[in-house]
């Protein structure tokens, strides 16, 4: 099936990855490893700038991930910095000399010639999101950032940067025809095969061909006793009748499957090379579910080209969440034990890593990850000797030094500072039994964080999982944590860990820590805003906590309604319920959706948020945009002070 000659020489990309005046990173995916030349084109002092760039070994890293599909970390020093708040025009020239217009005009705007970027001086207003379901029935929310670009070509409306704060790709909840797709790209690419250890099949090849590879992937593990709580744990789905319902029936396993996922969410190429039909032996309720999941999938192809406009237009940051790697990944230690347990469920989560170092880490920080790559480059080379197959012992080695990596959080020298933070795999571990939630970062974790703040004036956190969340939702998790059953509510959240939570508070309270923060974060499938002021304390710090969540997913919508309107009851300002919460020294002032009715303070509409800043790094306004079409929703603050917590 693999024809090398007749593939497109890009198949996805390029994305515009972290961009600074003397620095840019760019993300790009070909059908064999290309000679590129990079091209930027802009004006300074009012003259127009040209200048080719031909990009070497040390400039660009090629990693083989197949037969035909190559990703290319183009990591470019500038000896002079860019100018910074002008245009930047680029372009990337195959050895051909044909750039982007010829081999990816889907990647243009009407009457542009080439792609373009801005390096602001400072965040006056950027993007967030989290949570993109290829297969959730709501509509793409990264194309209201399209929309946004395509009206408004002009500096002032150009947003600095794109923050996507986790579950980028949903690795663990998988449609039947996303996973079709994904097993004819690994065919028509040639994606690198692998040993399966702990599984009734033992490689890859077996695994796409089992009867179990689609809706039944907890039957690939023997059934012995030992491997009950995995199988439900893990591979079976998690059951969330509060606030999900998440499935694991067609779990990606290896890395071909991950990789392939990558290109099939973020390009509309490789969606040219494949025509999936549905497999041949499905249950009549699987061809079923197979049809109903469909639908979604196809209308989420068929808007691939505006996300990935997107991408080429604005830098792109990026930190995981748990759909990233498998659903709540690292939530206790009793599920560590249980997934690390195991080298099957291991080497998923390994594989699953990986594919996020390459496609997503890499480009957040790339110093950080030169050794990793290297030895990625060299497991790369060792399978193509070996007939495109990876090899086990060098697999598993990286895969276990990715899991024991630290440093996937990182910080941006912008004015106000951008501080990322990985609430995945710094936990702080339950003091009290293994089944409790763990803290979201131990406390080295806390203390760099804190180091890291020190002495700015303002600063953007980024946090997956909301600081201050929903009371209500928080103190449903804590009931089914302490009967045992955190896994039934995704009972991840700040508060939860009595060690985590009080350090994080009393990182605010710090009089070196910055006097304005911003907290971004996604995660909950809805949105919402709360100002945060420490009670009895004038001078500050002024905390604003932004939620938007999903860029595609929304929380079923009777139960947030209803989840709103006891969370206003039961924590009104006057509550003596607010004193049994950690936060109890802080004042929390819920902003209000403008469209909303009768008081609700949760927003529940797929899309992407949108935030100003003014020159002190406060929020001047704070937009979500809503990706079926309807105005933008600003959120606004209460004039009433009876709407305080």
């Amino acid at each position: 099936m693999l024809q090398p000659d007749t593939l497109p020489a890009v198949l996805a990309g390029p994305l515009l990855r972290r961009l600074e005046p003397g620095r840019l990173v760019l993300w790009l995916v070909g059908s064999r490893a290309l000679a590129l030349t990079l091209r930027l084109q802009f004006s300074q002092d009012g003259q127009p700038q040209s200048l080719d760039i031909a990009l070497d070994a040390t400039q660009c890293q090629v990693i083989a991930v197949g037969r035909a599909a190559f990703i290319h970390l183009i990591d470019v020093s500038l000896a002079t910095p860019l100018p910074q708040d002008v245009p930047i025009h680029y372009d990337l020239l195959l050895k051909d000399g044909t750039g982007i217009a010829q081999w990816a005009p889907h990647l243009l705007y009407a009457n542009a010639q080439a792609p373009d970027f801005i390096l602001h001086s400072r965040i006056h207003q950027l993007l967030h999101g989290s949570c993109r379901k290829p297969h959730h029935y709501a509509d793409e929310g990264l194309l209201c950032a399209d929309r946004l670009l395509a009206e408004d070509r002009s500096l002032a409306q150009r947003p600095a940067l794109l923050m996507m704060s986790g579950d980028q790709v949903y690795a663990d909840d998988v449609a039947g025809p996303m996973l079709r797709a994904i097993h004819g790209l690994i065919a028509r690419l040639g994606l690198f095969d692998e040993h399966l250890d702990g599984a009734v099949v033992d490689d890859s090849t077996r695994l796409y061909g089992h009867p179990a590879s689609y809706y039944h992937r907890a039957d690939l593990l023997p059934a012995l006793e030992s491997n009950e709580t995995l199988r439900e744990r893990f591979f079976g789905g998690v059951k969330k009748p509060i606030f999900t319902s998440s499935s694991a029936d067609n779990h990606l396993v290896t890395f071909a499957e991950v990789m392939a996922m990558y290109l099939l969410v973020w390009s509309p190429t490789p969606w040219t090379l494949i025509a999936p039909q549905p497999p041949a032996r499905l249950t009549p309720e699987d061809q079923a579910r197979y049809a109903r999941e469909q639908v979604p999938v196809d209308k989420f192809r068929d808007g691939l080209a505006g996300v990935a406009r997107v991408f080429a237009h604005i830098p792109c940051l990026m930190i995981f969440d748990d759909h990233d790697i498998t659903d709540d990944w690292n939530l206790s230690a009793q599920w560590e034990q249980t997934a690390y347990g195991h080298p099957f469920s291991k080497r998923i989560i390994g594989n699953a890593l990986l594919a996020y170092m390459l496609c997503q880490g890499w480009g957040n920080n790339p110093d950080a990850f030169t050794q990793l790559v290297d030895k990625t480059l060299a497991l790369s080379a060792t399978a193509q000797h070996h007939g495109n197959h990876l090899p086990a012992p060098a697999q598993d080695q990286l895969l276990e030094e990715l899991l024991t990596f630290q440093q996937w959080h990182y910080v941006l020298p912008t004015t106000p500072a951008l501080v990322v933070i990985d609430t995945r795999t710094r936990r702080w571990r339950s003091e009290f039994t293994l089944k409790q939630p763990s803290g979201l970062l131990d406390w080295e974790a806390l203390s760099e964080l804190q180091q890291e703040l020190l002495d700015h004036p303002s600063a953007i956190i980024v946090s997956p999982a909301p600081i201050f969340g929903v009371k209500l939702i928080e103190t449903v998790q804590k009931v089914f944590s302490w009967c045992g059953y955190p896994l039934l509510v995704d009972a991840e959240n700040w508060m939860a860990h009595r060690g985590a939570a009080q350090v994080i508070l009393n990182i605010f309270r710090h009089s070196r820590t910055p006097g304005n923060y911003v907290i971004l974060s996604g995660d909950v499938h809805y949105s919402f805003v709360y100002e945060v002021l420490i009670r009895h304390r004038n001078a500050g710090p002024h905390i604003w906590q932004i939620t938007s969540s999903g860029i595609k997913n929304q929380f079923p919508p009777r139960l947030l309604e209803w989840f709103d309107r006891i969370n206003r009851w039961l924590y009104s300002p006057r509550s003596p319920l607010n004193w049994l919460t950690r936060r109890r020294r802080m004042q929390v002032v819920p902003y209000i959706p403008a469209q909303a009715e009768a008081g609700e303070r949760l927003w529940n509409s797929a899309g992407i948020g949108q935030v100003f800043f003014n020159e002190q790094g406060q929020p001047e306004a704070i937009y979500q945009h809503n990706a079926n079409g309807t105005p933008p929703t600003r959120m606004v603050e209460p004039q009433s002070p009876g709407r305080r917590e």
